[in-house]
């Protein structure tokens, strides 16, 4: 018998509309799951209690109308909510109530989702294995002989729906952040084109790059989810003038005649043998599927995680100049104005934060301006040409998520440069701007996830969805863990 908790996010709406299960019962189904999941530390705040009342009343009147009535939802801790603890993760703004809702979560409960609380993430979103958070790490639900991350920054969000602690959620991605964890959890993750969704009330780690997108259990969910939250924000000036679409009704596993384009580029060094036959298995399916391989050339590929290790510390190091005890947040004691600045900065922030803003700047400060930001947003213009040229001969393109399956908590934290190299694949797709979904596509030999991506042109999300789709209905990827963690 499927548990309520193990629905899909559309199955459980459907089951919801049609009274075969009341508002009620699902969040209860969800909030005693995640009761039994603290081990995971999978959410920073908890919202059990309003949500056990809100899912009562909306069990009296069933609103057939709002397209996620009565989903249990949970939201990375970077999404400002109302009268809500909002902490990205950080010392910082531990205590910080916001007094408005960010566009993407007002979306939500407009369609009627239920907020069960916020997520663990890394510390403003800055790291690839959520080891960076103030309030510790979390744990994915798959594991070997070690507990593993879940991959970053979206830990919290990929480990809570691996592991059915909310029926979906949305998560943030500025070089991969929802994809890789993604990847690493056996889940869904979809990158959107850069402005299709409201960066309003999310807390900024690099504008130029931030974008929400939904974390799912499939990619109809994906495709449900991505209608809600897309869309023009008048409030957001990066925002495109692009209404929203209808995903999941014009989702299609009819894939036949899609040209997929196959990078050469992205085959780099230290690839494990495993990633590359997913890869292979991969290719070999969409042609199954009556698509059309291409081999292309991304030749710039190399210098996009340098170009974004400047663009992105350099952004972090402005948007993070805003944190300095006077207006909210955290506040150290000092003897004068300076001195409080630098104590209030030193203890607020943890040492993956304060990297990246030295770095950032640094690459941004007299002399060093020209050589290193100006230099990186010209590759940046490159990468994003790369693209563009290799689309005017295909449709998408398929490459791994990841270099590598997750791996163990601390095995990584004292080298940065290693951890870092967990974005190779999936930084140049934020440097230009394009959509991009990870799903599951198999197991190492350890009986760990591994992801394949699809990366689409601007604002096609649909034709990136319809592959991702054909794929998933023709891998029939099964979780495979048990609840070792309860």
């Amino acid at each position: 018998m499927t548990e309520i908790y193990q629905l899909t996010l559309y199955d459980l709406i459907e089951k919801i509309k049609s009274k075969e299960i009341s508002c009620e019962e699902a969040t209860k189904s969800y909030v005693d799951r995640a009761k039994k999941s603290q081990k995971l530390n999978c959410f920073i705040e908890e919202t059990f209690d309003q949500a056990l009342d809100k899912a009562k009343n909306q069990s009296d009147k069933i609103d057939t109308s709002k397209k996620l009535f009565g989903a249990p939802f949970a939201v990375k801790d970077l999404f400002c909510t109302k009268g809500i603890q909002t902490t990205a993760s950080s010392k910082m703004l531990e205590g910080f109530k916001p007094e408005y809702e960010s566009t993407v979560t007002s979306k939500l409960w407009d369609e009627g989702a239920n907020l069960l609380g916020k997520l663990n993430c890394d510390e403003y979103a800055m790291g690839s294995s959520n080891e960076t958070s103030y309030f510790g790490n979390v744990i994915n639900p798959y594991r070997n002989d070690k507990d593993l991350v879940p991959g970053g920054s979206s830990g919290g969000s990929a480990s809570a729906v691996a592991a059915h602690l909310t029926s979906a959620t949305v998560g943030t991605d500025t070089g991969g952040s929802i994809r890789q964890p993604a990847s690493f959890t056996g889940t869904v993750g979809l990158k959107p084109t850069y402005g299709r969704c409201s960066r309003w009330g999310i807390v900024a780690f690099a504008s130029s790059l931030d974008q929400a997108g939904p974390m799912t259990k499939d990619v109809r969910d994906a495709s449900l989810l991505m209608e809600v939250i897309s869309g023009h924000d008048k409030k957001d000036s990066t925002s495109a003038q692009i209404e929203q679409e209808a995903f999941s009704q014009k989702l299609t596993k009819d894939i036949k005649g899609l040209k997929i384009g196959i990078p050469k580029e992205y085959k780099i060094d230290g690839m494990s043998k495993e990633i590359i036959d997913l890869w292979d298995k991969g290719i070999e399916l969409v042609k199954s599927l009556g698509c059309e391989i291409k081999e292309i050339s991304l030749p710039h590929t190399k210098y996009a995680l340098p170009a974004y290790y400047i663009i992105a510390p350099a952004e972090a190091s402005s948007n993070l100049a805003r944190y300095d005890g006077v207006r909210y947040g955290f506040r150290a004691e000092g003897k004068d104005l300076i001195e409080m600045y630098e104590n209030t900065r030193s203890l607020g922030f943890g040492d993956e934060v304060k990297r990246r803003i030295l770095i950032g700047t640094y690459v941004l400060s007299s002399g060093y301006y020209d050589a290193y930001y100006l230099k990186a947003q010209k590759v940046r213009r490159l990468i994003k040409n790369d693209f563009d040229e290799a689309f005017k001969s295909v449709d998408t393109i398929l490459t791994p998520t990841t270099p590598s399956a997750a791996f163990a908590i601390g095995e990584n934290v004292d080298d940065p440069i290693s951890m870092y190299l967990n974005d190779v694949l999936t930084v140049p797709v934020n440097l230009a701007g394009l959509p991009a979904i990870s799903i599951p596509a198999g197991y190492d030999q350890n009986n760990l996830p591994l992801g394949l991506q699809l990366i689409g042109k601007s604002f096609d999300e649909q034709t990136v969805l319809n592959n991702a789709f054909a794929i998933e209905q023709s891998i029939n990827f099964k979780p495979n863990f048990k609840d070792w963690w309860m």
